[in-house]
């Protein structure tokens, strides 16, 4: 599938809505679209003690399946890699860390229908 302007435009959309989501529940946002060489981690977080990496997909519908499924193996190591560079750039490496994935689901019109919170979704 190719990416569009209404790609991106969905998925800021869908990373403003999980950003407002994670503050309610208390997570502190630090950076959001973080890029380096292995790509893009969409929200950094600090919940408590611990520092939180974020992935944020966002659907219209569940055509191709839930927005969480999109984040398979191959997209799980790159989210890996992006954080261990972050904590790596940032003096962080004793840190205690991990990664969640925010499944946002819109209906087709784009209202919102559901915000999931997958805590603990990616481990090395």
């Amino acid at each position: 599938m190719a990416w569009s302007k209404g790609n991106t435009k969905l998925g800021r959309l869908g990373e403003r809505l999980a950003a407002e989501r994670l503050t309610r529940d208390g997570y502190q946002i630090l950076a959001r679209n973080f890029r380096c060489e292995y790509g893009e981690m969409d929200l950094i977080a600090r919940e408590g003690s611990e520092l939180v990496f974020v992935e944020v997909k966002t659907r219209r519908s569940t055509a191709y399946g839930l927005p969480e499924e999109a984040v398979d193996a191959r997209k799980q190591q790159r989210l890996i890699r992006i954080a261990l560079y972050y904590l790596g750039t940032h003096e962080l490496t004793e840190c205690s860390w991990r990664i969640d994935v925010v499944a946002v689901q819109l209906s087709r019109s784009g209202v919102l229908e559901e915000i999931r919170v997958y805590r603990y979704a990616v481990t090395e």
